[in-house]
């Protein structure tokens, strides 16, 4: 049983366990993950075929049990570090399925089984024995992470998160939005105002669920919702609780080789992701052990593939905006045994015919909003230009990924219809492929270079370039899988970019000097993580007391 350190109010004491806060923060979460676990219901019921009474009775309760294992482990990351501090102000990391995963399990492991077995429970094996492996690579790299993060400058770690949060985050949402813009730009302009003022509703009603109620309002009101698609729906109703489906697992291990090409870099983007999360959270002022993250990333994936789901889950970015809008910990426990609840009793298909799409999908396009604008705000303003480039993988990811989808559609592929004429049609898709593939890992390695280069540490530059060589020629980066000699001319040019930095590292140049707005920031946010020191139990030691203004 886990015990939460503290139920008081004093800092002696702990931190009290709910907050007026962690209301908006708990439907801000509840609503991202509820939007994400409606998505992989459907995913799995009409992409790769699972009959919906496995999705609700097998998949879904699996993964709410990893959802409360998570959440509740940390829920008491954060009281725990609440506790050591003497602060009321820490806010717990989120967690949920991880966004990404859901279409690349679905689209790149599952539907080519289904597609050619024609059997969606070979599918749903492999899919779980894929994340049974991400879960793993995830636990292993718990143990280089830190190394990871003490050396990769801050520009570069939420650079490459921005450019999740532009990319993959905020622009399907935007789209949705603008479909049904009279329902989505209200429910918008409310999280706004309420999440990133000082103004507050009357009564200090939580924004999110005001929010929600609105654009519920609206949809039902203008005719935008179906009345017997909710009566329907009220048919699937039942308690479903989950068990161990060892031998689905087993068989889908059995031909392992074909998921190690996706499992590995996405095993690889997990850390990464989580690393750069972290990152993000102790910009915002709560300095997490990196290792305790990240275990429980893995052991959650482990745990829910053992029991049926091929999602893994994910520590969650968007840690600053659930401290701004004042949640602390215990919306990340409301989160993950609210959604369990829901998954158990086969919820998640009346939810979706009751609540207009366009009014929940504005909550992802704050997230969105709020870690690009982080990257640049808490990294220093020489590093602007590392930023932009650390996003820019992802975008290039995002991209073809698009372009794929448009010509899949039209029953072709970039390579049918050549790059040649695509490239004559001004889109250079096959140099956009390359650049996005492994984005999250390529942005931090590509905005560490240009971090280094500015503030002309050449010898480091050259290390960062060396390593983009080596993760080119594997495949971890710039390339379509992980085979040796992935990408030799990339790995070349990254080579030869570090003989370029070894040159400019003779000449010996002075370190630039921090300005005084950038001296400033570490003093707000931390000691550059290169040489924080660690207390006895893994965090981070606080270099200076964090001001309100700057936490939310």
């Amino acid at each position: 049983m886990v015990k939460f350190p503290g139920t008081g109010g004093t800092a002696a004491a702990g931190p009290p366990l709910w907050v007026r806060g962690d209301l908006n923060a708990f439907f801000g979460l509840g609503i991202n993950v509820l939007v994400n676990v409606l998505v992989l219901t459907g995913l799995c019921i009409g992409v790769v075929g699972i009959p919906k009474g496995d999705v609700l009775g097998t998949i879904l309760p699996a993964l709410g049990i990893a959802l409360i294992i998570g959440n509740v482990y940390y829920t008491y990351l954060g009281r725990r570090l609440a506790a050591k501090t003497g602060r009321t102000d820490v806010t717990a990391m989120p967690y949920g399925p991880s966004v990404p995963h859901m279409f690349i399990v679905t689209f790149v492991i599952m539907l080519p089984i289904y597609l050619k077995t024609k059997d969606p429970f070979k599918a749903w094996e492999a899919g779980m024995a894929w994340a049974f492996i991400i879960g793993v690579i995830v636990m292993l790299g718990a143990f280089v992470g830190p190394t990871i993060r003490r050396y990769a400058p801050r520009a570069a770690m939420l650079g490459t998160l921005a450019g999740i949060s532009v990319a993959f985050i905020s622009m399907r949402p935007a789209g949705q939005m603008w479909e049904a813009a009279w329902i989505s730009l209200p429910v918008f302009a409310l999280l706004i105002v309420g999440l990133m003022t000082d103004i507050k509703l009357p009564f200090n009603l939580p924004i999110g669920a005001v929010a929600l109620l609105l654009g519920t309002a609206i949809g039902w009101a203008g005719g935008y919702m179906h009345p017997p698609e909710v009566t329907s729906a009220a048919k699937d109703i039942a308690l479903a609780l989950p068990d161990f489906r060892f031998d689905m697992l087993f068989h889908g291990l059995k031909d392992l080789s074909p998921l190690l090409a996706t499992a590995i870099p996405l095993g690889v983007y997990n850390f990464t992701e989580g690393m750069t999360n972290v990152e993000s959270a102790a910009s915002a002022g709560d300095s997490y052990n990196l290792r305790a993250i990240l275990l429980a990333d893995g052991f959650g994936a482990v745990i829910g593939s053992c029991l049926g789901s091929p999602f893994p889950p994910a520590v969650y970015i968007g840690h600053p905006g659930w401290k701004g809008a004042g949640g602390r910990t215990g919306y990340s426990l409301a989160t993950g045994l609210v959604i369990a609840l829901l998954c158990f009793f086969s919820l998640f298909s009346l939810l979706g015919s009751i609540l207009p799409l366009p009014a929940i999908v504005p909550i992802l396009l704050y997230i969105g909003l709020l870690i690009g604008a982080q990257a640049f705000q808490v990294s220093p303003r020489a590093h602007a230009a590392a930023v932009v480039a650390a996003l820019l993988p992802n975008i290039a990811s995002w991209a073809t990924g698009l372009m794929d989808n448009v010509l899949s559609a039209a029953g072709t592929s970039a390579s049918q219809v050549g790059y040649d004429k695509i490239n004559q049609a001004g889109v250079v898709y096959k140099g956009l492929m390359i650049f996005g593939e492994g984005a999250i890992l390529a942005g931090l390695v590509l905005g560490s270079i240009v971090a280094f280069i500015i503030d002309k540490r050449f010898v480091s530059a050259a290390i960062f370039s060396a390593i983009g060589s080596v993760l080119s020629f594997i495949g971890l980066i710039h390339g379509p899988k992980v085979e040796w000699d992935a990408n030799g001319q990339v790995a070349l040019g990254y080579l030869i970019l570090a003989a370029v930095c070894v040159a400019f590292a003779l000449t010996k140049p002075a370190p630039r000097v921090p300005d005084a707005d950038e001296i400033e920031l570490e003093r707000i946010h931390g000691v550059p993580q290169q040489v924080k020191k660690k207390d006895k139990d893994g965090e981070e030691a606080p270099a200076a007391e964090v001001p309100a203004a700057a936490t939310g």
